[in-house]
């Protein structure tokens, strides 16, 4: 696995990507396969704007496995609290212990950097992600509306009795 820079010529992954995290949530709903694709296609062009305004100086990093993407990681590590935008894998590179690989790298360096807390923000409905994010020892700080605000505070920083 290793991670690297985002380019204008990997849009077209994310835009798949980001169909692929949405696709459970919009089984249901009854528009046929090509207006759906035109939906998440203008959600991800407003996701992707807001993460480039909201966190101008993150890292937005496609996860490579083999020389194919198999996913992306946005995190932004500029502050003493450092925040993973989004994490997101192909569904067949899902429950492969990536995730768990990639998060629990996230959760060294920060701690190697001196940041106090790793934090994250879940959908409410994401049962298997908040129980992955659990097991790495993140807790709630803000349980609230849509998502669910997790942080993991980093050992022996403030943040620790805090958090």
């Amino acid at each position: 696995m290793d991670l690297r820079h985002a380019t204008s010529a990997d849009m077209p992954f994310l835009k798949a990507l980001y169909r692929s995290v949405r696709a459970e949530e919009f089984a249901a709903v009854p528009w046929p396969p090509e207006q759906k694709a035109a939906f998440f296609d203008q959600q991800f062009a407003f996701q992707h704007r807001h993460y480039l305004a909201v966190f101008p100086d993150a890292h937005f990093l496609v996860v490579d496995c083999d020389g194919e993407p198999v996913g992306r990681l946005y995190l932004e590590c500029s502050a003493e609290q450092w925040h993973i935008i989004d994490i997101g894998l192909l569904p067949e590179w899902r429950g492969r212990g990536m995730g768990s690989a990639l998060l629990s790298a996230i959760q060294r360096e920060a701690a190697r950097a001196g940041a106090t807390a790793v934090l994250l923000s879940v959908e409410q409905h994401n049962a298997r992600a908040q129980a992955l994010y659990r097991n790495l020892g993140f807790r709630v700080v803000q349980d609230g509306g849509s998502h669910i605000g997790m942080a993991w505070p980093c050992p022996g920083g403030p943040a620790s009795q805090a958090v």
